[in-house]
């Protein structure tokens, strides 16, 4: 009977809690619905390659609907030119070397073209095979012919008459005619001699990188969002549940009893909390590149900027999310349809090949820009400047956010 009674407490209490009732049952939905548009989308991931001096033959064969081919006249080197096109990569040829040059920013795009350009090789050997071999075949066949026309009665008429004067010139002692003599009948019993067909060209690669190597795998192409995401998502759900307790707990409403402003209330909250995200964006980077020994190509001064920008950002939000929440229970239930949304648009999925309006999603999350920005400097080795559009977004939704704190706190202002 009173494990019945517990059971029947919990029942009348959910049932009463309409809002955790409407995350438990909608927010799975939600997310499910989000990645079968992400993952069911029709669109083809393509990958851009820049060509100078390379064979038609070679061009043909390569280009692909996963692999965008643009011809350039310029000769200026392949680095310097996929930097200014954006470029997944640059194809040049000297001979029969083809040299390629990835970018290798984009693993995915990386391997398109080296999928194109492999298959693409052996299919024009494959080519020049079979044009060898025709031409073997059609030499084959005129000999053939050539052949039929003279009867073996014919040829056996004309050898009998060069032996026999052969035979007479022997006889005579005039080696001069039996030599001349026996050429011709070398000439009449051996078949003419195929026409040589044509080697096809043997063409060798050698590949370069423009950011990191051969030997980059997925997860240090990708550690930029997981390091971009994991500040994030710790400060948020942090900053958001210290609040909440505050509220639930009674002392957020004793210091608003206080002359103190709610202003002065948000700064000592984002001050307090973001000594901590400080400290956890430093552990966490210096962990990343000292530890995994990841290859880092920009300044690591700009990696601790966009990470404390995107801890102020999860900050503000978590303050902010934690003002819709009545209890801890609430606030982790957030989580499905605040933050695990931004993973799917930091750059794990391609944005480009997203259908349009998913696209405009991905631009209102905050971590769609500290994620670019970090791949950005931590590839690409971006400097301050080209990535000031990415933390000016960053520093707008923080300030934004801010502002929204301080209007929101004023409903538990009672006195």
């Amino acid at each position: 009977m009173r494990t019945m009674a517990i059971i029947k407490r919990v029942l009348t209490q959910m049932i009463r809690d309409k809002r955790t009732l409407a995350l438990m049952f909608l927010a799975p939905l939600l997310i499910m619905t989000l990645m079968y548009f992400l993952f069911q989308s029709n669109t083809t991931q393509v990958a851009s390659l820049g060509t100078h001096n390379v064979d038609q033959q070679v061009l043909k064969n390569i280009r692909t609907r996963h692999v965008k081919v643009e011809k350039y006249a310029t000769a200026a080197p392949a680095k310097t030119m996929i930097k200014r096109h954006d470029l997944d990569g640059y194809l040049t040829q000297k001979g029969s070397t083809l040299t390629v040059t990835y970018a290798n920013s984009n693993p995915t795009n990386t391997s398109l073209i080296k999928a194109a350009l492999q298959s693409g090789l052996v299919k024009l050997k494959m080519k020049s095979l079979v044009a060898v071999t025709k031409t073997q075949k059609r030499a084959l066949t005129r000999q053939q012919a050539a052949l039929a026309k003279v009867t073996q009665q014919r040829v056996q008429e004309k050898t009998a008459r060069l032996k026999t004067a052969i035979a007479q010139a022997k006889a005579s002692g005039d080696t001069a005619t039996v030599t001349r003599l026996q050429q011709r009948l070398r000439q009449v019993t051996q078949p003419a001699t195929p026409a040589k067909a044509q080697q096809p060209t043997k063409y060798t690669t050698t590949a370069d990188y423009v950011y990191g190597d051969n030997n980059a795998t997925f997860f240090e192409n990708f550690l930029p969002v997981f390091l971009g995401f994991f500040v994030f998502f710790f400060v948020f759900l942090i900053s958001g549940i210290s609040l909440l307790n505050e509220r639930t707990t009674g002392t957020l409403s004793r210091l608003l009893a206080t002359p103190i402003r709610r202003g002065e209330i948000i700064c000592g909250y984002l001050v307090g909390y973001g000594i901590f995200a400080v400290i956890q964006t430093v552990i966490t980077v210096l962990f990343s590149t000292l530890v995994f020994h990841i290859q880092l190509v920009g300044s690591i001064w700009l990696v601790f900027l966009i990470n404390l920008l995107l801890a102020l950002v999860a900050l503000t939000l978590g303050i902010f999310i934690s003002t819709f929440a009545n209890s801890e229970f609430q606030m982790i239930q957030f989580i499905p349809l605040i933050v695990v949304p931004q993973i799917f648009f930091a750059g794990l999925i391609p944005v480009a090949g997203m259908a349009p309006w998913l696209q405009v999603v991905a631009h209102v999350m905050p971590l769609y820009y500290g994620a670019n920005a970090l791949t950005d400097v931590m590839t690409k080795g971006a400097s301050l400047s080209e990535i000031s559009i990415n933390l000016l977004i960053l520093v707008g939704f923080m300030v934004a956010l801010t502002i929204l704190n301080i209007v929101g706190m004023k409903r538990y202002r009672k006195v």
